[in-house]
């Protein structure tokens, strides 16, 4: 029987901080699936991806009283969830493998298909670049980020973050055709 109820999402961060265990499973379940999202954007590993973002989690439990509410539990949590996905992707050094050329027979024109196919098709092709590329086109076109706050993600420049996004663009397209 819990003897009361917690409303908001500063009642549960404040819950967290004082170790209540049933306020940091609202907040997972709350942003869980958001997250995986995020991560699996990152890491197109399933089973990566979940890793990345539990640990993100734990993380995020670990540092709960660092958040000052600058910004939105969401944005914050986030943003762990991208820098963990990242560091599983240079673990594992999956940034340096490159897609594979005769992967690309899996993908046709994208007029003779729907726009559940066309979806799909996307995705497919995505999965098809290379990971540092998927990682900065996940960034901006699926996470919103602008460039100077992918330059900050990635340690990279300005100029680095847009020429690469343009790079990963043009990958696709031709991934596409």
């Amino acid at each position: 029987m819990k003897l009361f109820q917690i409303h908001t999402e500063k009642q549960l961060i404040s819950q967290c901080l004082k170790g209540n265990t049933n306020a940091q499973m609202t907040l997972y379940k709350k942003y869980a699936a958001a997250m995986y999202n995020v991560s699996r954007n990152i890491i197109k590993d399933d089973m990566r991806a979940e890793e990345a973002m539990q640990d993100a989690f734990l993380s995020a439990f670990d540092k709960l009283d660092e958040f000052k509410g600058e910004v939105t539990f969401g944005a914050w949590l986030k943003k762990i969830v991208i820098n963990k996905s990242l560091d599983y992707l240079k673990k594992d050094k999956m940034y340096e493998k490159m897609a594979s050329t005769d992967d690309l027979s899996i993908i046709e024109e994208l007029e003779e298909f729907d726009i559940t196919e066309q979806i799909e098709a996307i995705k497919k092709a995505m999965d098809l670049l290379p990971e540092n590329y998927r990682v900065i086109f996940s960034l901006y076109y699926l996470e919103g980020y602008d460039y100077e706050e992918i330059s900050e993600i990635l340690e990279m420049s300005n100029t680095n973050s847009r020429v690469m996004l343009n790079r990963a663009k043009n990958k696709l397209i031709t991934l596409l055709n």
